[in-house]
């Protein structure tokens, strides 16, 4: 189904596959090809796109400049704030502010569309374009107004992802965007590109979803593409269609790869064409000899339909397997669960077996993932004329935009779903993170979305509270919904597929979406709500550090869904000290409190006063560091919390996974490495040290950890930088940063990115 080649390859005229092996010069040569890796290496679409938006005179350390810009309502707001911090007068490119997280005006009072006014405001002031709540998710929008083949997009949802449209698109924190919207650049050596060379034709009832989950589950455990761009090549993509393509593009995100970039052909014109953007369509295809560091071969014709069990989109087995297993892979959930949930809830899925048969509470399809026109039709194909039924089971579908719901209501598609009992409910992205459609406690729910992390749907372990979600295609939860919750594979059903026609109607957009770039208004005055709070204020980075460990996390993976939960606290996200209060609440509700006893510390310290008077064991740490560093005071030396996870940042691109810390005083993060390249940066734009920690060391909370010179380490690019914990002794440690690039040393001397761009 799925082979990872052990080296690198070359592709040769899109189609053929010649192994980096001993024997490739010999294979190349009898082609007539003189094998130049180098060269070869330019050939790849991702090289010339990368180079097109290069600005340094240097193709292995990258300064980036997008063309296009999207955030949503959970994002936008603070990425604004930090950028009118730093002197934004206009936005440099066209930026679209969308409302597709917090669009449920009902949490919070008036602090969701307090959020969304702002945004209005903000692009009238600097010349943006504001998507009203409900008219489209951030990713649908973008397809359908925004991609163009060539084209580079960056948004602050890790899902920003229009490779199958030809758009090389990154999500990242804030922070990177505020960089763009003061003229900076997104800098990151070149990554790496591996081929998704795709053979074969998929099977009836397969979707784009299982062919994804296939995917993320061959690659993310061993890190196959982590921070790699992932280019989709080969015979197999010509017999898929553009929505097929862009479902499957949508989850490149879960594999940890950095971006994604497909090769484009009629399917994609004709897509460009119905959108009324034809201009936006161009060919693009690798060299005749392109060389790529790695090979996904995927043969389409052995997938089968998948499902992602909890608590991770990497946990995928086929339904097959799972229906044939049932029992044992429960009990491996259980295991996770133990893991996962840090045995906090009893938590069990046997409880759903009925008949030797897995029942199932809810299904949903959604979002930027499964929201997509003939996701949706062929769901409705699967189910029509059936009936969900009148038990615990229910079926809600949302459409990713408002021109989609359209052709629904159109075409009968509409009717039909409503007609078997589903609900049919407008483009929201709510379900995937939370905020919407959260099950009952013990309940279990199959998505077509994109995550399925603990408590994601919304459930509180720290209120006693479990629910779990399984990750499927729409077809196959279609299936189950024709079977009154039962699970079911899309592909055991004989279903005859209608294939509607998709016609856009672009005046939807027209009428209703304010368009004002190039119109920036510098009199328009912004909206604030009271929920909108300025960042607070963050001192410089001291000569020396003294950091009080205030959580240790060791599970595998750590989740920004772990590290500030989603779900209603995203209506905090415009006001930063409100939403600290939240941080870790899932995975260590007593971290908070933890933390604010260090920042009180760090306060004092910054008054002048004596930390020692209010602290009996930072008095004590302090004396022991002495003795080995008697010029150490309070003058030189700062205090902060920091955490040790095994492998933080998986997930969102939320920038606040890092902000909260750093509100609540937090300087660091160590870590044995980070899941993604994202979580890092956003680490460093605000400040907190991404220190790396090779060796084994059992870190306890309340753990003192001191680091002697830490602005000259940082300044002279240290490659080892000495630290020790203090004890009876003080034990010395081993700590890295990785690579930084010169402005990301300023970053965290100066504070974070708004003190840095004040200077």
């Amino acid at each position: 189904m799925i082979k990872l080649y052990e080296t690198g390859a070359y592709l040769l005229n899109g189609q053929e596959l010649v192994a980096d092996d001993a024997d490739s010069a010999a294979v190349l040569a009898a082609k007539g090809i003189t094998a130049d890796k180098a060269e070869a290496g330019k050939q790849t679409m991702a090289y010339s796109i990368l180079e097109k938006h290069n600005t340094s005179d240097n193709m292995e350390q990258l300064k980036i400049r997008f063309d296009k810009m999207t955030s949503h309502d959970i994002t936008f707001v603070g990425i604004i704030q930090t950028a009118r911090a730093s002197g934004l007068k206009e936005f440099p490119v066209p930026y679209v502010l969308t409302n597709c997280h917090n669009s449920l005006c009902a949490v919070g009072g008036t602090i969701n569309e307090d959020d969304h006014m702002f945004g209005l405001s903000c692009a009238k002031k600097y010349g943006g374009v504001y998507v009203p709540p409900h008219q489209a998710v951030i990713h649908q929008y973008a397809r359908e107004m925004l991609a163009e083949c060539g084209a580079m997009i960056l948004g602050s949802d890790s899902h920003t992802r229009y490779g199958a449209l030809g758009t090389m698109a990154i999500g990242e924190g804030g922070g990177e965007l505020a960089k763009q919207l003061l003229k900076r650049t997104y800098d990151v050596a070149r990554p790496g590109v591996v081929a998704i060379y795709l053979d074969g034709e998929v099977a009836k009832g397969v979707g784009p979803q299982d062919v994804a989950l296939a995917i993320i589950g061959a690659t993310f455990n061993c890190g196959y593409v982590k921070n790699k761009v992932m280019e989709f090549v080969g015979p197999g993509v010509d017999k898929l269609s553009a929505d097929f393509r862009i479902g499957i593009d949508v989850m490149t995100t879960e594999t940890t790869c950095l971006s994604s970039i497909w090769k484009t052909d009629d399917e994609i014109k004709n897509w460009y064409e119905t959108h009324y953007r034809p201009e936006c369509y161009k060919e693009m295809n690798p060299g005749a000899v392109a060389y790529y560091d790695g090979v996904v071969y995927v043969n389409l014709s052995e997938i089968k339909p998948m499902i992602a069990m909890p608590f991770h989109p990497s946990n995928v087995y086929t339904i097959e397997e799972l229906n044939a297993n049932l029992m044992d892979i429960l009990d491996d959930c259980e295991k996770r669960a133990l893991v996962s949930l840090d045995g906090k809830v009893d938590f069990t899925l046997k409880n759903k077996v009925r008949d030797g048969r897995l029942y199932v509470d809810q299904g949903i399809i959604a979002g930027c993932a499964g929201g997509g026109f003939e996701n949706i039709c062929q769901a409705a194909d699967l189910i029509r004329g059936r009936y969900i039924g009148a038990d615990e089971f229910t079926l809600s579908v949302y459409p990713a935009s408002t021109p989609i719901y359209m052709e629904l209501a159109k075409n009968g598609v509409l009717a039909d779903l409503i007609g078997t009992g589903a609900i049919v409910k407008t483009a929201f992205c709510g379900p995937c993170f939370g905020a919407g459609d959260t099950p009952a406690n013990n309940a279990f729910s199959i998505r077509h979305s994109t995550r399925n992390f603990p408590n994601r749907e919304g459930s509180k372990i720290q209120n006693g509270q479990i629910s779990s979600v399984a990750l499927m295609d729409a077809r196959s939860i279609a299936a189950t919904a024709a079977n009154k919750g039962y699970l079911t594979a899309a592909t055991d059903m004989d279903v005859q597929y209608k294939g509607q026609k998709y016609f856009f109607d672009r005046s939807i957009y027209d009428n209703r979406v304010y368009d004002g770039v190039g119109k920036a208004d510098p009199t328009v005055e912004i909206k604030f709500g009271p929920n909108i709070k300025d960042w607070p204020e963050m001192v410089a980075l001291t000569e020396n550090l003294m950091l009080k460990v205030a959580s240790v996390i060791n599970d595998p993976v750590t989740t920004t869904d772990e590290l500030i939960p989603s779900g209603e606290t995203s209506s905090f996200r415009s006001n930063p000290l409100g939403l600290a209060e939240f941080t870790l609440s899932r995975k260590d509700p007593e971290y908070v409190g933890r933390a604010k006893a260090v920042q009180k510390l760090e306060r004092i310290r910054e008054a002048g006063e004596c930390m020692g008077e209010a602290d009996a064991s930072m008095k004590e740490a302090m004396h022991k560091v002495k003795e080995m560093f008697p010029d150490v005071c309070g003058k030189n030396t700062g205090v902060g919390s920091t955490i040790y996870a095994v492998k933080p940042g998986d997930g969102s691109a939320r920038e606040q996974a890092a902000s909260c810390q750093k509100v609540l005083g937090g300087w660091a993060n160590i870590a044995k490495e980070y899941a993604t390249k994202r979580y890092r940066s956003n680490l460093i734009n605000w400040g907190m040290l991404p220190f790396v920690m090779q060796e084994d060391y059992a870190f306890s909370v309340d753990d003192y950890i001191f680091v002697p010179g830490i602005i000259d380490a940082i300044k002279n690019k240290d490659d080892v930088i000495k630290a020790y914990v203090v004890g009876d002794n003080m034990k010395e440690i081993k700590l890295t940063l990785g690579e930084l690039t010169d402005d990301e040393r300023k970053i965290i001397l100066a504070g974070c990115l708004i003190n840095f761009y004040k200077e």
